[in-house]
């Protein structure tokens, strides 16, 4: 019988990339550029979900107005203030590493990140992610994002992979909870900020420290070489 081939489906920011508290902190320059108060551990608990999703959540629990202008004019200003900060954002340990593992030994890979392509291209080319060859699904291109299953599956249909057969990777609880509605196996990365704890509650089966940690136990996961 020939073998099932397991497949990894990556969310970006703080799975790949080291930029969870720049979004944290351009999501708080946007809600004070629109005069809203809020602290910032309030808007770390957000982050992973889509932006649209993250805005209309936000102000909510202000009360506010959350009128399709004002959620357009904050999606707006977080993306210029993350832009700003893009140059002193890197890959995560063994980001880069693990990606050309897993292409050395042929198993299929894709990034599916909730961040609009404006703010995702310039990380995911610190990457060194050829996009003429690697899936790549932002938020732009589905019509729901985390927690919502869409991007996930959009990403293993361009690798033409079963999404049953793929392992989602992601450090948030909304990862694991779009992995477990896409009905994908959730790997947890604690490098987004989340606690172990939460992860594996909210699906995650393995938790890793960051990719170095998951590239050094890849055997594990179906990731054989």
């Amino acid at each position: 019988m020939s073998r099932l081939q397991t497949s990894f489906l990556f969310d970006l920011d703080g799975t790949l990339i080291d930029s969870v508290y720049e979004h944290v902190l351009a999501w708080h320059d946007a809600l004070q550029e629109e005069g809203i108060e809020l602290s910032v551990w309030r808007i770390h608990r957000k982050i992973g979900m889509s932006g649209g999703l993250f805005t209309n959540i936000l102000l909510r629990e202000t009360g506010l107005d959350i009128g399709p202008e004002r959620v357009e004019r904050l999606r707006r200003l977080h993306a210029e203030s993350f832009n700003s900060r893009s140059a002193r954002i890197r890959p995560l340990p063994g980001a880069r590493e693990l990606l050309a593992a897993l292409s050395e030994a042929g198993i299929p890979w894709a990034i599916a990140t909730s961040g609009r392509m404006e703010t995702a291209r310039v990380t995911i080319e610190n990457l060194g992610v050829d996009f003429d060859r690697v899936p790549v699904v932002t938020r732009d291109q589905v019509k729901y994002a985390k927690p919502d299953p869409d991007l996930f599956l959009e990403a293993a249909a361009r690798l033409n992979v079963p999404i049953e057969t793929s392992c989602v990777v992601g450090d948030s609880i909304w990862d694991m909870l779009a992995a477990r509605r896409a009905h994908a196996l959730g790997i947890g990365l604690l490098s987004g900020g989340y606690g172990e704890g939460e992860l594996e509650r909210s699906g995650a089966y393995r938790v890793f420290e960051d990719p170095a940690d998951m590239l050094s136990h890849l055997d594990e996961i179906g990731g054989r070489r």
